[in-house]
């Protein structure tokens, strides 16, 4: 039998603080489990199964939306298919469904491939990977994208993983976003300004319990360290699991469901290069000359476990 999401990738790996093992799925080079000493780290879903809500899939060559799935460039207009029908967009990219090939996999971590080919919508030849790396606290993602084609060709990178910390009520979650700008949507989610998040109530930079947040949400102006961004769900007893981005992820999207197959509520923390309809805007767009490579990379940061 075929699986939804295709073959499966399993990774463990032993640190001081215990067993780290997560699944990595084919169809959409997808994180379906990850754990720390049995302790989900993540909301998994089965393997027969399709993700709930996109979840833990990668989103290229753009993340979100874009308007009536049109984008407009030195005065030529593209038609992508329109993927979100209830709102008339396209949304998060061209490989959500396409199953990936796998170019190297040991004990801890698996190396996936895609080619975007040109189509409706994005004549450009493009070529992804993504690594998937268990690591001391957690795990790390590698994205690598390549222009194989003859022309420039614009590109972002986003991703969806919902976080939880395993026998913690998601509700009981602090969040706490390293974002001082919130992103204005019309209603159909799509930009229309960029606010200051002071004195509003899109400020998690001293963070916020989730309880009963409905959020599906764009921040700016992220806040690094060190060339690193992190935002952080931290439970009442202090332990803790966080985004970690490299700061080219200059966006971050929140979403809350109450819809999830087995949780109560479920939360996305979604690190993005760029906001919807970036296309449009320019915003966050990176441009690959012919030839040209780019590598980013982000992960999921787990502390305050104790090993068993």
């Amino acid at each position: 039998m075929t699986l939804p999401t295709g073959e499966q990738f399993e990774l463990e790996t032993t640190t001081s603080t215990g067993d780290v093992r997560a699944t990595v799925t084919a169809v959409a080079a997808g994180l379906r489990t990850l754990t720390i000493n049995g302790i989900d780290l993540v909301p998994s879903y089965g393997e027969d199964e399709t993700p709930p809500s996109g979840s833990g899939i990668v989103l290229v060559p753009w993340p979100n939306r874009i308007r009536d799935g049109v984008w407009t460039h030195e005065g030529t207009s593209y038609q992508l298919a329109i993927t979100e029908p209830a709102r008339s967009n396209a949304i998060h990219g061209l490989l959500r469904y396409t199953e990936y090939t796998p170019v190297e996999q040991d004990r801890d971590s698996a190396t996936l491939s895609a080619t975007i080919h040109p189509q409706m919508g994005y004549p450009f030849t493009v070529r992804t990977a993504v690594r998937y790396e268990l690591v001391s606290d957690g795990l790390k993602v590698t994205h690598f994208l390549e222009n194989q084609g003859g022309e420039s060709a614009p590109v972002a990178v986003g991703t969806h993983p919902f976080l939880k910390i395993g026998g913690v009520p998601t509700e009981d979650l602090v969040l706490r976003l390293r974002a001082a700008s919130h992103i204005e949507v019309d209603d159909r989610l799509l930009p229309t300004g960029e606010i200051s998040v002071e004195d509003t109530p899109w400020d998690f930079r001293e963070g916020r319990r989730v309880g009963d947040l409905q959020l599906d949400d764009a921040f700016g102006e992220l806040a690094s360290v060190d060339g690193t961004v992190e935002h952080t769900l931290t439970a009442p007893d202090g332990r803790s699991v966080s985004v970690w981005a490299d700061d080219e992820f200059a966006y971050v999207q929140v979403f809350t469901t109450d819809s999830y197959p087995g949780e109560s509520m479920a939360i996305a923390v979604e690190p993005m290069t760029a906001p919807a309809d970036a296309f449009n805007s320019g915003k966050g767009v990176r441009w690959l000359d012919p030839g040209e490579q780019w590598e980013i990379s982000w992960g999921i940061r787990f502390a305050g476990f104790t090993a068993e």
